[in-house]
C-alpha cells in the first residue's frame, strides 16, 4: 500500500513538473507530451529520440515523431532531461530528476554507456578550478574507450 502511495506521488509530481514547464514555454499540456515525459522517466537507459519514439509506438500509443522531438527539446531546455553528445552523431537523453550527479564511460565500438561517480575526480576538479581561480558552474565528464567485451 505504501509503495503505491509513493509511486502515485512521484507520478503526480512528474505531471505537475511537465505542466509547469509547458506553461513557462507558452505551450499546452497534452496527453501526448505526457506520454513522452513518462517514457523518459520510466527508463534509465541513454536513448536517442527515435528509440524513445519507437518504444512509445510499440506500447500502443499514437504519438508523432515531431511531438517526441519537440517535447524532448523543451525538457532539455528546462533541465528535466540531459542531452548527451557522444561523438557518433546521435544525441542521447536521460532523465535528470531521479539521478544524482554522475559521469559516463562509453564504449566506442558497441555503444555501451556506464555511469560512474568518483569523489576523487570531483575533488581534483575542484582543486584545479581553485588553482586557476575558476568557478565551476557545470561539467561533463565522459570517458571513451573499449569495454571488456569489445577488447
Amino acid at each position: 500500500m505504501r509503495l503505491n502511495l509513493i509511486k502515485g506521488n512521484i507520478i503526480a509530481k512528474n505531471v505537475q513538473l511537465l505542466k509547469d514547464v509547458l506553461q513557462n514555454e507558452g505551450l499546452r499540456y497534452t496527453s501526448k507530451r505526457q506520454i513522452v515525459w513518462d517514457e523518459i522517466c520510466r527508463n534509465d537507459n541513454h536513448r536517442d529520440a527515435d528509440e524513445i519514439y519507437f518504444k512509445i509506438r510499440q506500447s500502443g500509443n499514437k504519438v508523432s515523431r515531431a511531438t517526441v522531438y519537440r517535447t524532448i527539446d523543451v525538457l532539455v531546455k528546462n533541465n528535466l532531461v540531459r542531452k548527451l553528445k557522444l561523438g557518433d552523431g546521435r544525441n542521447r537523453y536521460e532523465n535528470k530528476l531521479e539521478t544524482g550527479h554522475h559521469d559516463h564511460i562509453v564504449c566506442i565500438q558497441c555503444g555501451r554507456i556506464d555511469e560512474f561517480m568518483d569523489e576523487n575526480i570531483e575533488k581534483l576538479q575542484d582543486e584545479i578550478a581553485k588553482e586557476y581561480q575558476f568557478k565551476i558552474v557545470r561539467h561533463i565528464h565522459q570517458l571513451f574507450g573499449l569495454c571488456r567485451d569489445c577488447r
